[in-house]
C-alpha cells in the first residue's frame, strides 16, 4: 500500500511538466469537441489519434489518447441534453433527463451536473483502479494457456450478450466474425499461411488500427450524413455551475452509480454505454421521486452521467492486468500501448508497475481539465455544434485515410480501411454491434495461441481445459452466460425463481 502511494505520487509529478500539462489541455478539449459532434465517438477519436502520435514519447502519447478518451464520453452529454441526440453511445441515456431539462429552460443547470457527474464517476473509477489493478494482476500470474484461452472466449461471448441485448445472437455472430478475421495471415507457432486466398499483403494479418478506423470512422461518415439537427443556445440567464446542494442532494446515487460504471467497466469489452443504462436502471429502481425520471429529472441525469464515466478507468483494469480490453476505446489502446512498446498484462505490475500509477494520474489530471473546460467553456464550445456537416465529414474522412496510410505506408491498409468502412455501416444497418467485432479482432490472436498451444503441451488432449479449477470455473460461466441469453431458458429460469419466491412467501 505505501509502496503504491509513492509510486502514485510518482505518477503525479512526471506529469508536472509545461508539455504534459498543455497536452492533458488540448487533448481533454479535443475530446470534449469530438464526443459533442454527433457522429464522432469516443473509440473513433482515439483511433484517429493513434496514428498521429507514432513519434511521440510513449507516455505522451498515451497520456494524450487517453485525456482524449475522457474527454469524448463527457463531451457526449452536450448534445444529449441539448438536441436530445447522444454525441456518443454511452450518453444515450443522458437523453432521456437531460434534454427535458433543458427544454425548461434548465440546460445550463443540467449540464453543469452533468460535468460534475462526470467527475464524480471517473474518481470512483480510478480509486477502484488503484486499489483492485494490482491484487488482479497478482492473480493474473496464477493464469496459464488454458486460462487465457477461455478468458479470451469470455470476452467475445460477455460483449456480445451485454451489447446486443435484444438480440444476442447477434452480438455473437459479430465477435465470432472478429475472431475470424484474426485468422488471417501467419499463425505464430508454425509460421503457416492461413486464409490469405494468395493475396501476399495478407499474410501479416488485418492490421488492428486501418480495420477499427474503418469500422468507427468511415462507417460513421457513411452513416451520420442522414442524420440533421441544430444545437439549442443556453440563454445566457442560466446558471452553468451547480450548487454543492443540488450535487450533495444525490450523492448516494452518484456512489451507487460510480460503482455499478466501474463493475461494467471490468467486464472485457462491454463500454460506457452499458454502465449509464445500467446505474440509470439502478437509480430509477430505487429513488422516491422515479415519476420524475424521462421528465427531467436530476437524479436520473447524474445516474447517467456517473455511471459512463466510472466505465472509463474500470475499463482500464482488465485492460492493463489482463491485457483484455473494457471497452471500444480500451482495445484501441491496447494497440497504442504495443505500438509504444508497453506490454499489457499478468506481467506489467513486475516489469512496469509505474506505468499502473502514470493511468491513475492521467485520469485525475484529464478529470480536473474536463471540470475546468465543462463549468467555463459551455457556451463558447457549443458554437462547435454549428459546423457543417458536410465539411466535418470531408475532415474525418481525410484523417481515416492518413492514418491508415501512415502505419505502415501502404495503399492496402487504406483499402482495408474502406472494406471495414462498408462492412461496419452495412452490420450497423443491420443492428449488428461494433464492440464484439473489434474485440474479436483483438482477442483472436490470444484464443488461437492459447488453444492450439494447450493442445501441444497435452499432444492434443483438451481435458485440461476442462478440469483445472479455474478453466472449469470460466468455462461453466460461459456455457451459463449462453444458456442465459437463450429467451426460452431464460424466461424458464425467470419462472422458476418466482414459483420459488411464491412458496417462501406463503411458508
Amino acid at each position: 500500500m505505501f509502496d503504491g502511494l509513492i509510486m502514485l505520487g510518482g505518477g503525479l509529478a512526471h506529469f508536472l511538466t509545461p508539455m504534459s500539462l498543455f497536452n492533458i489541455a488540448w487533448a481533454t478539449l479535443l475530446g470534449i469537441v469530438i464526443g459533442a459532434l454527433p457522429g464522432l465517438t469516443a473509440t473513433m477519436g482515439v483511433a484517429l489519434l493513434v496514428t498521429l502520435t507514432y513519434k511521440m514519447a510513449p507516455d505522451q502519447a498515451i497520456l494524450c489518447l487517453m485525456c482524449l478518451y475522457c474527454g469524448a464520453i463527457y463531451g457526449g452529454s452536450r448534445t444529449a441534453i441539448l438536441l436530445s441526440i447522444p454525441g456518443t453511445p454511452a450518453s444515450a441515456a443522458t437523453t432521456l433527463d437531460g434534454h427535458p431539462l433543458a427544454l425548461s429552460g434548465k440546460a445550463g443547470t443540467a449540464m453543469g451536473l452533468a460535468t460534475t457527474s462526470s467527475a464524480i464517476g471517473t474518481v470512483v473509477g480510478i480509486i477502484a483502479l488503484a486499489l483492485i489493478a494490482p491484487l488482479l494482476a497478482e492473480a493474473a500470474l496464477k493464469f496459464g494457456t488454458y486460462e487465457f484461452f477461455w478468458l479470451a472466449l469470455f470476452g467475445v461471448i460477455i460483449s456480445g450478450q451485454l451489447t446486443a441485448i435484444d438480440d444476442p445472437l447477434k452480438g455473437y455472430i459479430a465477435g465470432i466474425l472478429g475472431l475470424l478475421v484474426a485468422m488471417v495471415g501467419m499463425e505464430t507457432l508454425h509460421a503457416h499461411q492461413r486464409f490469405t486466398f494468395g493475396i501476399s499483403a495478407l499474410g501479416g494479418g488485418v492490421d488492428l488500427i486501418p480495420a477499427m478506423v474503418g469500422a468507427f470512422g468511415f462507417a460513421e461518415i457513411l452513416g451520420v450524413m442522414k442524420r440533421t439537427a441544430q444545437a439549442r443556445i443556453i440563454s445566457s440567464g442560466d446558471r452553468v455551475i451547480p450548487r454543492l446542494s443540488e450535487v450533495f442532494q444525490y450523492k448516494w446515487t452518484a456512489i451507487r452509480s460510480g460503482l455499478i460504471g466501474t463493475f461494467v467497466g471490468i467486464v472485457p469489452g462491454v463500454g460506457e454505454d452499458v454502465g449509464a443504462w445500467a446505474s440509470y436502471a439502478a437509480a430509477k429502481r430505487v429513488s422516491k421521486e422515479k415519476h420524475m425520471f424521462g421528465k427531467g429529472s436530476q437524479e436520473g441525469l447524474i445516474a447517467a452521467e456517473t455511471g459512463n464515466s466510472a466505465v472509463i478507468p474500470g475499463a482500464m483494469i482488465p485492460t492493463l492486468t489482463l491485457a483484455l480490453p473494457g471497452s471500444a476505446a480500451a482495445a484501441v489502446l491496447i494497440a497504442a500501448m504495443f505500438i509504444h512498446g508497453i506490454r499489457p498484462g499478468p506481467l506489467l505490475m513486475v516489469e512496469n508497475p509505474e506505468f499502473l500509477y502514470q493511468i491513475v494520474a492521467i485520469l485525475l489530471f484529464s478529470t480536473i481539465a474536463m471540470l475546468v473546460f465543462g463549468l467555463t467553456l459551455t457556451k463558447p464550445l457549443l458554437t462547435v455544434l454549428q459546423v457543417p456537416r458536410e465539411r466535418l465529414m470531408a475532415v474525418v474522412y481525410v484523417l481515416c485515410v492518413v492514418g491508415s496510410f501512415a502505419i505502415t505506408q501502404r495503399m492496402f491498409d487504406v483499402y482495408v480501411m474502406v472494406g471495414f468502412g462498408i462492412i461496419g455501416f452495412i452490420l450497423r444497418e443491420m443492428k449488428y454491434p461494433m464492440a464484439p467485432l473489434v474485440l474479436g479482432i483483438i482477442l483472436g490472436d490470444l484464443l488461437d495461441l492459447n488453444l492450439r498451444r494447450g493442445l501441444l503441451l497435452t499432444n492434443g488432449d483438451p481435458s485440461p481445459f476442462f478440469t483445472r479449477p479455474i478453466s472449469a470455473v470460466i468455462c461453466i460461466i460461459i456455457i451459463l452466460t449462453i444458456l442465459m441469453s437463450i429467451p426460452a431458458v431464460s424466461t424458464r429460469v425467470r419462472s422458476i425463481t418466482r414459483s420459488r419466491g411464491d412458496v417462501s412467501a406463503q411458508g
